[in-house]
Order: structure tokens, then sequence, then C-alpha cells
């Protein structure tokens, strides 16, 4: 259901997330060969995080992307539709431009199951909840 855009993406704000509290920023390079994707396809989904108040960024020498601890306390879903928009959790599964209760397609109540609980994951899941599982050893972020 995700691009795999917005999978990496939510891998590159994982990986801010778990920077020590301060004036640690992460150059794109860093970014990029951290999480194993091209620093071109990085750049652009971090400008798009930053232009949507995910993440942080300053220019310069000592610059870079972070993420403050008040961003933190955001929704996954922030970073959903950031990048990919908020139609997935609403559209149809087969992409049908017409497709509801009253005009189901042939998957629409098992795939309105799934996107409601999709919907509920990123909705309650923070970043610093993902941040922290990783931290912790209980989840890997790499692999």
């Amino acid at each position: 259901m995700l691009s795999l855009t917005c999978k990496t993406a939510i891998k590159a704000v994982i990986l801010l997330a778990s920077q020590p509290e301060g004036d640690t920023k992460l150059s794109l390079k860093e970014i990029s060969e951290a999480i194993g994707a091209s620093s071109h396809t990085v750049g652009k989904f971090l400008q798009t995080l930053v232009r949507h108040a995910v993440i942080k960024s300053v220019k310069g020498p000592a610059g870079g992307f972070f993420i403050t601890k008040a961003q933190k306390d955001q929704s996954i879903m922030s970073i959903v539709e950031a990048i990919d928009g908020k139609q997935i959790f609403t559209g149809c599964g087969l992409g049908l431009s017409q497709c509801s209760e009253a005009h189901p397609c042939p998957i629409h109540d098992q795939y309105k199951e799934i996107r409601d609980a999709m919907d509920k994951l990123f909705g309650d899941n923070t970043i610093a909840s993902l941040c922290q599982s990783v931290h912790i050893g209980e989840t890997y972020l790499l692999g």
C-alpha cells in the first residue's frame, strides 16, 4: 500500500529521531548511506518533509537535517500524508473511481478492513515510539 519512497522516508525520519538530542544534524549523504537509498530520491523527499514540518533542516557547513522533540511526537501518518497523501486510506483497492458501500468493487469489504487497520496503525504510532523500539533493540531499521 505504501510507496517505496514513503517507506524510505519513514526509515529516514526514524534514523533522524534516533540521533542524540542536541545539535546532531545529518547530511543528505549520511542519511542516504545509512538507509541504503539514492541521494537524489532522499533529497527530494527530505525537502518535502521539511515543507510539511515533519523535520527541519539548516543550510551551510554545519547544517543538515534534524528532528525536534516536538516533531517526534507526530504520528507516522504525518510522514505518509506528506509523501503519499491520505488517498491510500480512502481509495479503492482496485483503483476504481466510483467505489463505495453503495457501489462496491469485488474486494471492497476486505480492502476497507485493511485500509482502516493501516489508518489506525499509522495514526496511533508516533515517530518517537518507533524510534524507541529500534533504540532498545526490540525492532530493526536496517537489514
